[in-house]
């Protein structure tokens, strides 16, 4: 059987597979086995042997000048890390990740069995690469489109599984098996034993895959999702007044279907198909402009491990988590959420904590959530955002600005949902692309201004001491200058001392 696919069948795999030992039995295993059966690209590879996999590891490494780190020195676990210069079909320019391990047991075919699942549990001899070795039936179940567990302790003996089982089945349209899905529901009580890392890297492969919200209703059908993301099923029947159409839950889940979308739309290359109805439309046409700037953004990076989709969907899912403990009725019986943005982004602060994002990822996640609701009140006015509110919209957020932006529309979309009047999308749409355009376009006029003085300009003109007016007054000349008030030194010289005198007359009446 004929396996070599476009995952090995590159000059820098090929390279790879030529430098290592020949005298050494040595196996690819797992996915890239599986996704060179399904004529995919792999840039993770597995290898596994009897013999010093640190030692392999660590040659190959030199061979290649790429990073060498042990995993688990006692069980001979490594990973390499490389570029992939030479493969011109890797247009994202992925790293390749090499990981080396002695058999888990004392063989091949023991290594196999103690696997996840059976289209993983397939390999092919580095030396004879024609030759499939699937004692599982790996291959099998892969062209009927089934996933199976190996072994009935599977998830047992590592519950992370679970979140893995979703993920592959909604990646490679499979069927999960009812036995299969029988040991998941068994051992789901088991995922907050996992440590916080690994459930947070399954998570992100989870949110970053297309069709997300497939795997997360799948994984909440067997009361997985309340064990990684409590407070967004804490969502579940809590009931909106119009113009919502759904309870918090389902309208949070929509909305990720709708930011996939909005994405899609706004993707660097227009695809005419994915703009499939008027509401899309007016997308494409309004903010189209700016799709390459949006991929930019998006690949931006606030942790090297991480990609910037998975945390933006990662506050879709808490962007309304903030609504179960402030629902209250007003006078005419409507459902409010007052300051459910700022409840919600203490829950997310706390979430990502115990996700272990790092403190970048955390202080992104908490000004998008806690910054949410702005676009869509700035949309109120007929006229549109005035250039202050433009200024002080993005000296809150900065860059985090923009992924609200894109948020907002999924929001407004998931909101409304067929409901949705034409009139208050294009004023919506209207909105993000005054500040889109304010923050790529206009950055030096409208959002930062070249500095007319500075601190000690300030003090030596005012005799003033270093202390918080200082800063109050130099934010408040920016502001002035984004508006057009002050244009010069001079100006912002007078309007500081105007303000300062009003300070003072105020604490003396006080």
């Amino acid at each position: 059987m004929t396996v070599i696919g476009p995952g090995l069948n590159n000059p820098l795999i090929q390279r790879i597979l030529a430098l290592l030992p020949a005298e050494e039995s040595i196996f690819l295993v797992g996915g890239a086995v599986r996704d060179t059966l399904l004529q995919r690209a792999s840039y993770d590879l597995d290898f596994v042997m009897p013999g010093d996999a640190l030692k392999t590891a660590r040659q190959l490494g030199n061979a290649l000048g790429a990073a060498f780190v042990p995993l688990d020195t006692e069980r001979m676990v490594a990973r390499l890390f490389l570029k992939n210069p030479d493969d011109t079909n890797n247009t994202n320019n992925n790293p390749i990740k090499l990981d080396f391990s002695t058999f888990h047991g004392p063989d091949l075919l023991s290594d196999l069995r103690g696997r996840d699942f059976t289209i993983n549990a397939m390999a092919l001899d580095i030396h004879l690469p024609q030759t499939l070795v699937d004692p599982m039936g790996g291959a099998a179940d892969l062209a009927a489109k089934r996933l199976r567990a190996c072994s009935s302790t599977s998830f047992i003996d590592d519950p992370v599984r679970i979140l893995r089982a979703v993920r592959q089945a909604v990646d490679f349209n499979l069927k999960i098996l009812p036995e299969t899905l029988q040991l998941m529901r068994q051992a789901v009580d088991l995922i907050p034993e996992v440590s916080p890392e690994r459930l947070r890297d399954e998570l992100f492969r989870i949110l970053i895959n297309s069709h997300a919200v497939t795997a997360l209703r799948a994984l909440d059908q067997i009361n997985g999702m309340s064990h990684i993301l409590p407070e967004v099923t804490a969502l579940k029947g809590v009931e909106q007044s119009p113009p919502h159409v759904m309870d918090a839950f389902n309208h949070t889940l929509d909305m990720l279907n709708r930011l996939e979308t909005i994405l899609e739309v706004l993707a660097p290359e227009y695809n005419p198909d994915k703009a499939g109805n008027l509401a899309l439309g007016l997308v494409a046409l309004r903010l189209g402009r700016y799709r390459q700037q949006i991929a930019e953004h998006l690949a931006t990076i606030l942790n090297p491990d991480r990609p910037h989709r998975g945390l933006l969907f990662l506050a879709a899912l808490y962007h309304d988590v903030g609504k179960r403990e402030i629902q209250s009725l007003d006078d005419a019986g409507k459902i409010r959420f007052l300051d459910h943005d700022q409840s919600g982004m203490k829950l997310a602060r706390k979430r990502g904590h115990a996700l272990r994002l790092s403190n970048s990822e955390i202080e992104r996640l908490s000004v998008i959530i806690g910054n949410h609701m702005r676009p869509s009140l700035l949309s109120h006015p007929v006229h549109g955002p005035s250039r202050k509110a433009v200024y002080r919209f993005f000296r809150d957020t900065g860059p985090a600005g923009v992924d609200i932006c894109i948020l907002s529309l999924a929001d407004v979309l998931a909101t409304y949902g067929p409901t949705l009047p034409q009139e208050r999308w294009a004023r919506h749409l209207d909105v993000i692309r005054s500040l889109l355009e304010a923050w790529w376009e206009k950055h030096a006029e409208s959002i930062y201004p070249p500095a007319l003085l500075n601190g000690y300009d300030l003090m030596a003109a005012l005799g003033l001491r270093p202390g918080p007016i200082v800063g109050y007054l130099l934010e408040a000349i920016r502001e002035a200058q984004v508006i057009g008030k002050v244009k010069s030194r001079e100006q912002a010289i007078e309007l500081a001392r105007e303000l300062q005198e009003e300070d003072i007359n105020k604490r003396r009446a006080s």
